[in-house]
């Protein structure tokens, strides 16, 4: 007991190596002596001490508050009842009854939901997916005492949402969540460590889309959502396949007009004003509200606001339809919004205001056919709907679909979401952009930013209408290509777009000296202008999209509009400029394949995209502007209307609160500009707005512009593109800015008429902005 006895401060006195200090408060450790003078290694706990759970039965009742706060509002996600079911089993199991007031299951919960969202796009998570179940089995191996810690297994000890303090990895510390920036990476192969080491060239983030790679989407009415088919489509597709073309849109355009602001239900209670009515401080003063067509029945003289697509019926009369209903339309006395500055065709979804005039005179009036549609035959109305102002849908910008913000952050992550949106819908396959868009908004500002030695490689050439059957075209590429290898290499273009028609005239379709030996020598001798400029094309991407004169559809169209999409101009014409390509690439000696220059035959239409989701731009050719010339409606101008006075029969009322309204009205879209602007100009922006506010690269009927019914959804540009390249030969050469969204049309590269050489669109992927060239 000679320990017992002795003082502080002695040091001749020992302590037995072999006794322990006694723990009872009768034998304490001084304060003056910490627990230091025992430099002994600490005793583990023995196995028998490990934390243990009694599990419990958890109705999956008591669980859904909890689950729904998590997965629903804090992720975003639909959690089944199956789901639910496995969950509730699960933390019953690994938690016990510590699950609510410990708050173990919370923490479960919160990483399922993450873990979900890193492995798979889908919203909705289901008990049965295979996902689910690996999720759960991997968590069951990382959890101690009801708690999931790190290390246990290789998966999770990666996993950048575990955040440990001080605690490291003690069984008994609560981990502390911390946020995540990505969920997964879908088709987009990036890592934690990607790219910051291998990835130096922004060309390894450019990809092309074809239009028949690209996933069809088709919009759930009942889930709100975007839903991934399964199906493959096909381009002899069941006749049901037509009808969901345009119900398709219909849905898209109508669920994107009710989260607008001017069609949101307040939630007090207001005088609803049906006029698409706009103050000049540009703030709505009123809800506008939709009436579906078979609601009018019984309602004779009220002033309702319909949307519907424009359509003639067999009569020859122009009719309103939605998935309701059809009415006879009169728009004598309608005004366009704005006054000529969109085109209004049969094929269009629009928005019409005006009074409903019931016809008493048909018996058929108010019966409901088989297709379920109140009203005469074929689901008509009875009666006419007398339209004051039509108006296109306004249009929705990327950043509010996408929840994105509105400038390019690069440490904007999931919580710079703006607003509802479809942030976890992936539409091309690339990755959605709550998945992937954070970590390539960091590389694209790595590789782009200001300080970056690549900061300048960030232009896309487009020149259109590249005939190589006109000897000036060969000039005018000449003239372009060497505008860019005269530039630094730092400065290339990160892709090169050459557009349709390469032929004057339908290739094959019976026209002398355009047959299969004719047009492939065109492109050989494209081949040869491209081999005097190595450096440029062994640094660059060249894409090249058909039009309507191409082979192969053009041999039997003879020059008709072919069905769209189409595919790409096929290989046997086009062998000689790969092998140009691939001797550019050993002739300047390029080390790294992903370096290379090399060539695209796209579809038209056809994407190209950067970054991922970052940036997107829509290839179309097509001659739209002709069409809608040909097929829009004319409406009557003013001054021809007031020498009809005498013959209307609307009452003056109505006719007073229409002509204020003609002056009033807007559809949420800028006005068309002053009337000193030139006839181009306000061409550009009629057919940027009407493009734009449709969704759909061809909203007109199938027979104006045939399409293929199954991969119609490749023609519709929702969300809004970054950019959009309108090839129209018809329209003169633009490039101006719309809702976000760059729009531009090259025109044609030699424009014989201007006395100009050569001329192409220069779109910056840095600044979203796009300019016309021209080389006189």
């Amino acid at each position: 007991m000679a320990f017992l006895n002795r003082r502080p401060g002695d040091k001749t006195s020992k302590l037995a190596p072999d006794l322990i200090p006694s723990s009872s408060p009768a034998f304490a450790t001084p304060p003056t002596h910490p627990a230091r003078a025992l430099r002994t290694a600490p005793v583990p706990a023995p196995p028998s001490l490990k934390p243990t759970v009694l599990p419990i039965v958890l109705p999956p009742a008591s669980l859904r508050p909890l689950a729904f706060r998590t997965f629903t509002k804090k992720h975003n996600l639909t959690i089944s009842s199956s789901a639910l079911a496995a969950l509730a089993t699960f933390v019953g199991r690994h938690c016990g009854s510590g699950w609510r007031e410990e708050g173990l299951a919370e923490r479960v919960l919160e990483e399922v939901a993450r873990a979900w969202k890193k492995g798979s796009g889908s919203v909705i998570v289901q008990g049965d997916d295979v996902l689910l179940k690996n999720i759960l089995k991997t968590l069951e191996g990382c959890m101690v005492g009801g708690r999931v810690v790190q290390g246990k297994t290789p998966s999770l000890s990666r996993d950048s949402s575990f955040k440990f303090g001080a605690n490291g990895g003690d069984p008994g510390a609560i981990p502390t969540l911390d946020k995540q920036d990505s969920f997964g990476m879908n088709g987009l192969s990036v890592g934690e460590e990607d790219g910051e080491d291998e990835s130096r060239d922004p060309r390894d983030w450019v990809k092309v889309v074809g239009a028949f790679e690209q996933p069809k989407m088709v919009y759930n009415i009942m889930k709100k959502h975007f839903d991934r088919s399964t199906a493959k489509p096909s381009f002899f597709p069941p006749p049901s396949t037509k009808t969901d073309l345009f119900r398709q849109r219909y849905h898209i355009i109508h669920q994107r007009l009710l989260r607008n602001e001017s069609f949101a239900t307040p939630s007090f209670a207001g005088n609803r004003m049906s006029s698409l009515h706009r103050t000049n401080t540009g703030s709505t003063s009123a809800t506008n509200k939709i009436t579906p067509i078979s609601n009018l029945l019984g309602r004779h003289g009220t002033t309702h606001l319909l949307l519907g697509l424009l359509t003639v019926s067999p009569t020859g009369t122009l009719a309103l339809s939605d998935l309701s209903g059809s009415i006879a339309l009169d728009i004598t006395h309608a005004r366009p919004i704005p006054d000529d500055g969109a085109w209004y065709s049969p094929g269009m979804i629009v928005l019409v205001d005006g009074t409903y005039e019931e016809d008493y005179s048909n018996p058929h009036a108010g019966s409901a056919n088989s297709l379920g549609a109140t009203g005469g035959i074929g689901g008509t109305i009875g009666g006419k709907f007398i339209g004051f102002t039509m108006g296109h849908p306004p249009p929705e910008k990327r950043s509010l679909t996408l929840g994105t913000p509105e400038t390019n952050v690069a440490d904007a992550g999931a919580s710079a979401a703006v607003g509802p949106a479809f942030g976890w819908t992936d539409f091309l396959g690339l990755g959605s952009e709550r998945a992937t868009g954070a970590r390539m908004r960091r590389i694209q500002t790595r590789l782009l930013g200001s300080e970056s030695p690549t900061a300048n490689h960030t232009k896309i050439v487009i020149a259109a209408d590249v005939n190589l059957d006109n000897p000036q075209t060969f000039t005018a590429l000449r003239t372009l290509l060497s505008t860019y290898e005269a530039t630094p290499v730092t400065e290339y273009p990160l892709a090169m777009v050459f557009i349709g028609n390469f032929v004057s005239s339908a290739a094959m379709a019976g026209v002398p000296g355009h047959g299969s030996i004719e047009y492939k020598e065109h492109f050989n001798a494209l081949a040869s202008v491209l081999s005097d400029y190595p450096q440029l094309i062994a640094r660059t991407s060249l894409v090249f999209l058909p039009g309507d004169n191409d082979a192969w559809p053009s041999s039997f169209s003879s020059g008709a509009a072919c069905p769209l999409p189409r595919k790409s101009v096929p290989d046997v014409f086009t062998s000689r400029i790969k092998r140009v390509v691939a001797e550019a690439n050993r002739e300047v000696g390029n080390s790294d394949k992903r370096r290379e220059g090399d060539v695209v035959w796209a579809s038209n239409p056809s994407r190209l995209t950067w970054f991922g989701v970052q940036g997107e731009m829509v290839l179309f050719r097509d001659d739209v502007t002709s069409r809608l010339r040909r097929s829009a409606i004319r409406f009557k101008k003013p001054e021809d209307e007031d020498a009809d006075d005498d013959d209307e029969d609307v009452d003056m009322e109505e006719e007073a609160r229409r002509r204020r309204n003609s002056r009033e009205a807007t559809v949420a879209s800028p006005p068309a500009g002053p009337s000193s602007l030139d006839s181009d100009t306000q061409l550009a922006r009629a057919l940027t707005r009407t493009i734009i506010s449709q969704s759909h690269l061809s909203p007109f009927p199938l027979h104006v512009r045939p399409l293929h019914w199954d991969f119609a959804h490749t023609l519709g540009i929702y969300p809004l593109p970054t950019a959009l390249v309108l090839a129209d030969r018809d329209a003169p050469s633009f490039a101006l800015k719309y809702m976000g969204c760059a729009v531009m049309n090259p025109g044609s590269i030699t424009d014989g008429r201007r006395g100009e050489r050569c001329r192409w669109v220069e779109y910056c992927v840095r600044e979203a902005k796009g300019r016309v060239r021209v080389v006189d």
